[in-house]
């Protein structure tokens, strides 16, 4: 994925407070412009070590150098198929492996001799001899790098083949022994915890599970299984965990599942009336950890699924005090738009407890109108003018389309009462044809604080722009 300086910049801090204790910030051969991120990354003087990937080139390790990182990830091909195609040799020929193990072995003791941390990384290692790998990690050895890394490329390993060789190896090698796994079989995180249990020393993981393909071992899951799960403490501020994964979501522009471990927006999150009429009274009943362990909010949906259990928390949880027969009528309502097929949003729950408990409030941020231009080749341009808390605000801005525009000038208008995110964006038509009805649905955050709200036009910048306004009335 493609981030700019200022991005790397800001995940890198985000990374080092969490106390991620080294970060790749990238690789130097790719481009100038990386080059220049990582150089700056490197100039934040952070806790965590700063590294470069490099490949078994020297000049790989020059362009390290050139960016003032603490360390390299130096890759080296180990399975026949990757020295093959990569290096185009022969490893079963006595000449071409120990050809491969010298240029290897150059190139660490190159990067070793100009001041660098060097962690020696067996590509491919999931499908590599044992016996060359074995070799492989000796060569490293005897020029003195710092770490070995355990490189499963394509997600080849399982869990019980992980633990199986990280006990014959992490011991025996010379050296820390790391783990790197991808998820193409779905198996990362497994794969990496059950390496940790054997010996590995140290584990490449990212936020999210982002990375090539399916990815790579998801940070949160191993921090959270080996916290709760093992008993073992990993120095990560888990509080913080949730921020950073939507600090990443956002800047690299991929979306976390909603059904993803610990961090996805269905966690911590609970509909059904018999799962909610046991929370209340013990919230371990449906929830292995609290919420907070990693920065999140226990939140609940209201929807054709939802009790009265599920109505009355919700309520409280909206400092509503309401009578039993107002209750009951609250409940029908939720439940009419529950069997539309929807989810009542907090500004939805809001609007019908009002209603129901007659109490009327004047809304914080009303819209008094707006415009959105774009075509081609103008810039996508929105304007809107609002009264907030009384005071009418014009603000303008720019975006990649119409939609994006207005939200970000009605976020400038409302910034003066705190720094309002939009997490989700999501939009649906509901019927058929050019003048369909838009629903638009949106996650909205402040200070910690996450609100779901809606809005419904025939003009989808209008959907987003009641969606998003109706939100912010209900955080602010």
């Amino acid at each position: 994925m493609a981030l700019s300086t200022d991005d790397k910049i800001k995940i890198a801090t985000a990374l080092d407070d969490l106390g991620v204790t080294i970060i790749e910030a990238g690789s130097a051969v790719t481009s100038e412009g990386e080059r220049a991120a990582i150089k700056a990354v490197s100039a934040l003087g952070l806790s965590a070590e700063i590294c470069s990937y490099c490949r078994m080139k020297k000049e790989d390790i020059d362009l390290a150098l050139a960016c003032d990182v603490d360390s390299v990830h130096l890759v080296v091909p180990s399975s026949a198929l990757h020295i093959e195609m990569k290096l185009r040799k022969d490893i079963s020929k006595i000449e071409d492996r120990e050809s491969v193990l010298s240029i290897a072995g150059d190139v660490a003791e190159y990067a070793k001799s100009h001041g660098l941390i060097v962690e020696y990384s067996a590509e491919d290692a999931s499908r590599a001899d044992l016996k060359f790998l074995k070799e492989l990690y000796k060569t490293g050895v005897s020029h003195h790098v710092d770490r070995l890394c355990y490189c499963d490329t394509v997600g080849m390993l399982t869990p019980e083949r992980a633990f199986t060789i990280f006990s014959e190896l992490a011991y025996n090698v010379g050296a820390p022994l790391s783990v790197h796994c991808h998820n193409d079989f779905g198996l990362a995180t497994a794969n990496t915890v059950a390496a940790l249990r054997a010996g590995a020393a140290e584990a490449h993981v990212t936020i999210n599970g982002i990375g090539e393909r399916s990815g790579n071992a998801s940070l949160e899951e191993v921090v959270v299984q080996l916290e709760h799960l093992y008993g073992k403490k990993t120095g990560i501020k888990t509080e913080n965990l949730y921020k950073v994964s939507r600090l990443v979501s956002r800047l690299t522009g991929i979306p976390v599942s909603p059904n993803k471990a610990l961090i996805g927006g269905n966690s911590f999150t609970h509909e059904a009336g018999i799962h909610v009429h046991d929370l209340v009274k013990n919230t371990a009943t449906y929830e292995p950890i609290s919420p907070e362990f990693v920065g999140r909010e226990r939140k609940v949906v209201l929807g054709k699924h939802a009790g009265t259990s599920s109505i009355e928390l919700a309520l409280k949880e909206l400092g509503f005090s309401a009578e039993k027969s107002q209750k009951e009528e609250i409940f029908a309502r939720v439940k009419e738009i529950g069997d539309l097929g929807k989810h009542v949003t907090d500004a939805d729950l809001q609007t019908i407890a009002e209603a129901v408990l007659e109490i009327h409030h004047d809304p914080a941020v009303r819209l008094k109108a707006f415009t959105a231009v774009s075509g081609r080749p103008s810039i996508p341009m929105a304007s809107v003018v609002l009264d907030v808390f009384g005071k009418e605000t014009i603000c303008v801005d720019t975006g990649d389309g119409p939609v994006d525009a207005a939200i970000r000038a009605i976020r400038q208008a409302v910034s003066s009462v705190g720094d309002i995110v939009l997490e989700e964006y999501h939009v649906d038509a509901i019927t058929g044809g050019t003048d369909a009805l838009v629903e638009v649905m949106v996650k909205l955050s402040k200070d910690g604080k996450t609100v779901t709200a809606r809005g419904a036009r025939t003009d989808i910048i209008e959907a987003s722009v009641e969606a998003v306004i109706n939100g912010m009335n209900r955080l602010v």
